[in-house]
């Protein structure tokens, strides 16, 4: 989706202020104009021979990283690069040792609180406590005034079209509305997080982007 000059600026404005949120909480923000300079961004601060896990992440698939991280000098951690359940929950564990953590946010306040919604609770777990650095990249529409905003806006924009990649039978995968469904196997909203202070200096980098990008 083209964004207009006007829809930029303000974009801009409202980014420099979510930067000034996720300072005084302890976390570094950055500005990005395009996805191809967040991409920059990231590679420079993963040193080569770097471990980097992910979590699941449209964002970091449209950032055209993950071929990199591959055919590169790291050792990538892709906990869906086997189908089966136990290599998948192995790697999943190896993540919590990595150098270097890769996701997006599902959302984050005008105030730079960072909301997510997780389904088995591996994306999470590893934000909160894990891997020595966390990096995030979040487009410009992931922005939102407050955290009850932030959950409705995960609900109504974010589920629907995971569901939908994933293959899950949800409500909202049917509908695009929220079912508060509690479905084993299928529900997505099981965790709720939302992050408002880092407690471990320099680990937390979030790089907002002036672009759509993830759900």
């Amino acid at each position: 989706m083209k964004m207009t000059d006007n829809v930029k600026k303000a974009n801009k404005a409202r980014i420099e202020t979510v930067i000034k949120g996720l300072e005084k909480r302890n976390i570094s923000g950055y500005y990005a104009e395009n996805r191809e300079e967040a991409l920059e961004m990231v590679l420079k601060m993963i040193p080569e021979g770097s471990t980097v896990g992910k979590g699941g992440s449209e964002t970091m698939n449209e950032l055209g990283i993950i071929p990199i991280l591959e055919e590169g000098n790291y050792t990538y951690l892709d906990s869906f690069a086997s189908a089966d359940p136990e290599v998948q929950k192995e790697t999943k564990r190896k993540v919590f040792s990595a150098d270097f953590m890769l996701t997006s946010a599902n959302a984050i306040t005008l105030d730079g609180e960072i909301v997510n919604i997780d389904g088995t609770g591996n994306r999470m777990a590893a934000v909160i406590w894990g891997p020595d650095k966390v990096i995030f990249v979040v487009g410009a529409n992931k922005i939102v005034s407050n955290v009850h905003d932030a959950v409705n806006r995960i609900k109504c924009d974010a589920c629907p079209p995971n569901c939908i990649r994933l293959g899950k039978k949800t409500p909202c995968a049917l509908t695009g509305k929220c079912g508060e469904c509690l479905s084993l196997g299928n529900t997505v909203c099981c965790h709720t997080v939302t992050t408002r202070f880092s407690s471990i200096p320099d680990r937390m980098h979030v790089i907002m982007v002036n672009e759509v990008l993830g759900f």
